[in-house]
């Protein structure tokens, strides 16, 4: 394997850093509107559209490294992985507690929301798969759980699609943003799969092996 071109390691040094930046230019913006006014006539309605939307934002550029790694070799982009997945943590608590305080902290409306409907219900599942997946995102944990670390976390695939799927079922009529996620996360999906299933065609069969023959 070819040595690291000096770029790549200048950029190894700063690509985490620079990922914290840009994970959090979506809350800086937020945080600018509510002080200027350009949060509308329903704030919360809009910071909670704001931070779902940040959330999945955050999800498809960590689904994005791995693809992106194995097409340019550029393997510098690994710790941006799970610093854009904390950011993706960071925007579903928000939007999560900001549901929660709709809701006025209601245990009642909550369950009664989570049970009637779809895209609540979704939502939710979706916010408990990234729970452990957040808790176990230090260096540690990936040294403690091995290769067991790496099972866990394909969980964020499927947290994906519910984030998506709760888009989709939440959005009345606009379904642009939401289609648009689904598109993305779905060449995600097929990026990740393809060199699998190339990789299991090109496999030769087993050859057939018979025992001995008796008279």
């Amino acid at each position: 394997m070819a040595a690291p071109a000096p770029w790549q390691l200048r950029a190894a040094r700063w690509i985490r850093p620079a990922a914290w930046v840009g994970g959090l230019v979506p809350l800086a913006l937020i945080v600018a509107a509510g002080f200027t006014g350009g949060l509308g006539a329903e704030p919360i309605e809009e910071v909670t559209h704001r931070t779902g939307f940040a959330t999945l934002l955050m999800l498809m550029l960590t689904l994005a490294i791995s693809p992106i790694r194995r097409w340019t070799g550029w393997n510098w982009l690994a710790p941006a992985r799970r610093t854009l997945g904390l950011c993706a943590f960071l925007y579903v608590c928000l939007h999560l507690v900001i549901y929660l305080v709709d809701q006025g902290f209601s245990v009642g409306f909550i369950v009664e929301d989570v049970v009637e409907h779809p895209y609540v219900t979704v939502g939710f599942a979706a916010f408990l798969l990234l729970v452990p997946l957040a808790l176990t995102s230090t260096k540690a944990s990936i040294r403690r759980l091995g290769k067991r670390w790496q099972k866990l976390h394909r969980l964020v695939y499927l947290a994906t699609g519910l984030g998506v799927l709760h888009f989709l079922w939440l959005v009345k009529k606009d379904l642009r943003d939401p289609l648009i996620f689904a598109a993305v996360f779905a060449a995600l999906m097929l990026a990740r799969l393809a060199p699998r299933l190339v990789a299991a065609r090109r496999r030769p069969a087993p050859v057939e092996t018979r025992g001995p023959v008796h008279p």
